[in-house]
C-alpha cells in the first residue's frame, strides 16, 4: 500500500484483477496485480475494485534518487511516522525521512521524506517504499530481526505487513502474484534487509543520547511533537547513531522548531517520559490490527499502570498481571482484549495542561489478515 500524499495531484491507477487459486472455503481467489492487492468480493466472486484501488500512486517528486558515494559526510534512512504526542497543527511526515552530509559535522544536505527512495550502489539500484520502511521500523523496535525474501513463483521481493511484521513464519502469501509459497526459514521478510549488505554502509552502533531536557508546555505554544528512536535503515555515517525521545518544540507560526533534539530523558510539565514505552507505542499504533486496543489497563488496588513488554505489547489479551502487587488487572473500555502502554495515560494528563487537544494521527495502512 502506499500512503497517500499531502501534496500534488492524486493519481489513482485501474486494477489488473485476475483469478489466482482458492480459499479456504473453496471459493476462488482473486489478486489485483497492479496494486498487489486481494480483489475478493463476499462468496469468492471478483470485486469490481482491489482494497488498495484508492490508494494514488506514488509521483515522481515523491521519488528520491541517492547515490550515497556522493555524500562523504553521510547518508541516514529512517522510517518516518508520527509523533506519539502532537499539540501543533503541523502536516506530519510519513514514509522514509532522509539526510544526507557532505561533511562529518555539516549542514544537512537533504533532509526530507519521500515515499519511495532509490539507492544506487556499483551499478545497481535498490527500490524500497514507505511501507518498507514503516515496518522495518515495527520490526526493529521489537527487537526482530528481518530477512530479503523473494517469491519462488515470481521472484518478487516480499514485505511482511501489520501481524505479519511481528511474527515470524515460513509461508508467505507474495503481493506479486498473490500466490502462497514457502521460504526456507521462519522468518519475517522485508525488502530492506538487502540494502544492509551495501559495502557503503558501514557497521555503527546506536548510543543513547546523553543530555535531557525539562518542558513546560506553556513555553512553546506552537506545540510539542514527541518521537521515540527506532534504528537506521541505513547509515554510512562514521559518527554512531543517537537514540533516545526526538522532540521538536516550537514558539509559535510557522518557523522552523526551537528545539529538534534527541534525549536521554525527557520531561513535560513534571511528566517523566519512559524511552521505552516512548519507543513501543510509536510502533504500537503503527500497527493497524491493533487499531483502538492501546491503552493503559490501571490495576484497581495499587492504582499503578500496566506495561505489556515483549510479545505481550503486539498480542491483545484480557489480563495482566500488575507488576506492583502482583493482582490481575483489566481494562475498561470498548474492546475486551488489549495491550497495556502506560505512557497513554501520561499523554491523557498533559492534554489537561496544553496549549491545544493533541493531534490523532492516522496512518491510512491497512490491516493484513490473508
Amino acid at each position: 500500500m502506499a500512503i497517500p500524499s499531502k501534496s500534488g495531484p492524486m493519481k489513482l491507477i485501474d486494477c489488473h484483477i485476475i483469478p489466482v487459486g482458492r480459499r479456504r472455503d473453496g471459493g476462488t481467489r482473486y489478486w489485483c496485480l497492479e496494486h498487489q492487492a486481494d480483489a475478493t468480493a463476499k462468496y469468492g466472486r471478483r470485486s469490481r475494485k482491489c482494497r488498495y484501488a484508492g490508494v494514488p500512486a506514488i509521483l515522481p517528486e515523491e521519488t528520491r534518487r541517492l547515490d550515497v558515494t556522493q555524500y562523504p559526510g553521510g547518508v541516514g534512512i529512517w522510517g518516518a511516522v508520527p509523533p506519539v504526542y502532537d499539540t501543533t497543527r503541523r502536516p506530519v511526515d510519513k514514509g522514509i525521512h532522509l539526510h544526507a552530509r557532505m561533511s562529518r559535522d555539516g549542514h544537512k544536505i537533504i533532509d526530507h521524506t519521500f515515499r519511495r527512495v532509490e539507492v544506487v550502489q556499483g551499478g545497481e539500484i535498490y527500490n524500497f517504499s514507505e511501507l518498507d520502511a514503516i515496518y522495518f521500523m515495527v520490526s526493529s523496535v521489537f527487537d526482530f530481526p528481518v530477512k530479503y525474501i523473494e517469491c519462488t513463483r515470481c521472484r518478487y521481493p516480499h514485505l511482511d505487513k501489520d501481524w505479519f511484521s511481528v511474527h515470524p513464519h515460513q509461508s508467505h502469501l507474495c503481493a506479486g502474484c498473490g500466490r502462497t509459497f514457502r521460504d526456507s526459514e521462519v522468518a519475517i521478510g522485508n525488502p530492506l534487509a538487502r540494502v544492509h549488505a551495501l559495502p557503503s554502509v558501514r557497521p555503527h552502533k546506536a548510543r543513547k543520547a546523553r543530555k535531557t531536557r525539562h518542558l513546560r508546555q506553556a513555553d512553546y505554544p506552537g506545540g510539542i511533537q514527541i518521537w521515540g528512536s527506532n534504528p537506521a535503515v541505513l547509515w554510512t555515517s562514521e559518527k554512531d547513531e543517537e537514540i533516545g525521545i526526538h522532540v521538536h518544540a516550537y514558539e509559535g507560526g510557522e518557523a522552523p522548531p526551537v528545539i529538534d533534539d534527541t534525549f536521554m530523558s525527557v520531561s513535560i510539565d513534571g511528566v517523566i517520559l519512559d524511552i521505552q514505552q516512548v519507543c513501543v507505542l510509536m510502533a504500537q499504533t503503527t500497527l493497524p490490527h491493533l487499531a483502538g486496543r492501546v491503552t493503559v489497563a490501571t490495576c484497581g488496588y495499587c492504582g499503578s499502570g500496566s506495561f505489556d513488554s515483549g510479545e505481550n505489547a503486539y498480542s491483545p489479551r484480557a489480563e495482566r498481571e500488575c507488576a506492583r502487587c502482583t493482582r490481575p488487572v483489566r481494562a475498561n473500555g470498548r474492546f475486551r482484549n488489549v495491550v497495556s502502554n502506560p505512557l497513554i495515560g501520561c499523554f491523557r494528563q498533559l492534554a489537561v495542561s496544553a496549549p491545544r487537544s493533541p493531534q490523532i494521527h492516522d496512518l491510512g495502512l491497512l490491516a493484513e489478515t490473508l
